[in-house]
């Protein structure tokens, strides 16, 4: 088992009588800031084991990712109060991607589970094969998209036929290259910028020879943390070294993605969003960018998630905290935006909201609720999603390529199906969407609990969706996108103390068997909180437990431990709970 984690940033308040804040000495002067680096440690001991079911998880390397100090021009927080509740501006984030290049995404076959004759689960190991293939091949498949990186649905689905996003607008057709195997690079030379937006770029000394002499198979590692953003060699002996590590001047990088389709030994497409709102468009290998959004010409507002359109070579979406989802092009210009048609909703022919019946009220428009059928109806415009401007406009020569108005609240997470064809975009307000962005249709929306909706991820068969949030719990939803079913909540686990703020589906564990159906099917997931604990997670809608009628539980029934937590408290377990659905 591999780790990867981030250092505390600075402290908030002067450690030193007379010390100022953020790099300022009482009499005016500047302090020396020292950046802390990467740091690789070998822990032993029972408290970096976990025993759970199919075995021994063993903590072999942890990775500490250095968290960069403000930069000087910054302006310093003044005391704020650590009990306020009021939104502060998006000055922090740490997101992790892990890419392989050279190895592409596995058969289902791969991951499914071996299974022994008194019905106990065998080892982890997984496949006849699995010792002849290379670890690394593991991780790629696993790790692809999660977040780890947000966009988790995006090309991995096997086998899928889904249509490219704005197919039949031939102004959305590439412009073909004299070499075919030739991808566009950007346009600007990151080494040699003198940008103001850029403060500082490091490369390792002998980055063009760590790249020749490298494992083919070996894995890359992108993390940004803060306003620094690093590319590390995983399968380099001193992996705690960065091969590039770029540090921004004001802005924070909060997102970030890899584009699978492009990536080759010589080339790989990376997209960063920031806190002032602009995209940088990185290619790690020549080392040249380019910067989208720039002053925020199309959207100010800061980019809380990005993530390439499935299957795309040029199109990816990003995420604005004002409400908006927007479509970008690498290779266009950007333009001041105007809407085309404000007016348009984006909106299933229902206007119907699904909510769990007994949750408590949430600060929502007025509407009649159906218990019998778990459906609240409503016709405010808060549920309505506005087409300000649609993939098949005729109007592409610059960007943006499409933007869709969600609310004006924030869009904290969203992840594409497994199958390229919908989206479950997760809100502050406590809503989950469920979009078929191909056709630009909004097919359900659901509400969390209580309070704001943090991460979601699909399961890798595109049954259902996990959502965390700020109320402590993981929900698992049935979206309902096959047409045969009703969009509902399944379950709310019960399990962490504290906001979560991830979800992911391990498909080593779960069963992709397609002969398996109904409530046969198993699944294992994971979670992880600001209670700083990881929860595993074991499901099947045979083993859920319908709560009483009058049970004050609210459909969140507890059950035993998977296995035996850290005893630092870093990993607890809990198995999922009945639901209302």
């Amino acid at each position: 088992m591999f780790s990867l984690s981030v250092l505390p940033p600075p402290p908030r308040y002067p450690s030193q009588p007379g010390g100022g804040y953020n790099g300022i000495s009482a009499t005016g002067g500047v302090l020396p800031m020292i950046e802390t680096n990467n740091i690789l440690t070998t822990p032993t001991g029972p408290e970096y084991q976990f025993l759970v079911g199919e075995g021994l998880y063993v903590l072999k390397e942890d990775l500490h990712l250095a968290t960069p100090p403000p930069h000087p021009s910054e302006a310093p927080i003044q005391n704020p109060n650590p009990l306020s509740t009021a939104p502060q501006p998006a000055t922090a984030g740490t997101q992790l991607s892990l890419i392989n290049i050279d190895v592409g995404p596995l058969p289902p076959s791969f991951y499914r589970p071996n299974s022994r004759s008194d019905g106990v689960s065998g080892s982890i190991q997984e496949h006849p094969d699995e010792r002849s293939q290379s670890s690394t091949e593991v991780r790629e498949s696993t790790s692809d998209g999660g977040r780890l990186n947000s966009s988790d649905g995006g090309g991995g689905h096997f086998g899928s036929n889904a249509p490219a996003f704005g197919e039949g607008n031939t102004l959305l057709t590439p412009t073909p290259t004299k070499d075919s195997n030739k991808r566009r690079k950007p346009k600007n030379n990151m080494t040699k910028s003198n940008s103001s937006f850029i403060s500082r770029v490091i490369n390792h000394e002998t980055l063009s020879k760590k790249l020749q002499e490298r494992a083919r198979d070996g894995m890359f590692a992108f993390a940004n943390v803060n306003r620094a953003f690093q590319w590390l060699d995983l399968s380099s002996p001193t992996k705690a070294e960065y091969l590039t590590k770029i540090l921004f001047t004001k802005a924070h990088c909060l997102s970030h993605d890899v584009n699978r389709v492009t990536k080759s030994a010589a080339h790989v497409d990376v997209v960063m969003g920031f806190s002032t709102g602009e995209i940088i468009w990185w290619e790690p290998i020549s080392q040249r960018y380019t910067r989208l959004n720039k002053n925020g010409i199309i959207n100010s507002t800061p980019v809380s998630c990005i993530a390439w359109i499935p299957n795309s070579e040029n199109l990816f979406l990003a995420a604005h905290m004002d409400g908006t989802l927007i479509v970008y092009d690498k290779e266009k210009e950007d333009a001041i935006f105007s809407p085309e048609d404000e007016g348009t909703p984006l909106s299933s022919p229902s206007t119907a909201v699904r909510s769990s019946s007994d949750a408590p009220p949430f600060p929502r428009p007025t509407s009649s609720t159906s218990s019998s059928n778990n459906k609240t109806t409503t016709s405010s415009a808060i549920h309505k999603i506005h087409i300000q401007k649609s993939v098949h406009s005729k109007n592409q020569k610059v960007n943006p390529v499409s933007v869709w108005k969600l609310s004006n609240q924030r869009i904290n997470a969203f992840a594409f199906s497994p199958d390229n064809r919908h989206l479950a975009v997760v809100s502050e307000d406590g809503s989950l969407r469920i979009i078929d962005y191909l056709s630009e249709t909004l097919l359900d929306l659901f509400y969390s609990y209580y309070g704001g909706l943090t991460c979601v991820t699909w399961s890798p068969d595109g049954r259902y969706v996990l959502t965390g949030g700020q109320d402590d719990l993981v929900s698992i939803w049935s979206p309902g996108v096959d047409g045969t079913t009703q969009g509902h909540l399944v379950a709310r686990c019960q399990g962490h103390h504290s906001w979560v703020t991830g979800v992911k589906f391990d498909l080593w564990r779960c069963d992709l068997d397609e002969t398996t159906t109904g409530a046969g099917r198993n699944y294992r997931f994971g979670s992880v909180g600001e209670d700083g604990r990881v929860c595993l997670w074991d499901f099947s809608l045979g083993m859920l437990i319908r709560p009483r009628v009058g049970s004050t539980t609210h459909g969140v029934v507890g059950g035993r431990p998977l296995g035996e937590g850290s005893s630092r408290g870093r990993e607890q377990f809990g198995v999922v709970g009945g639901g209302d659905g």
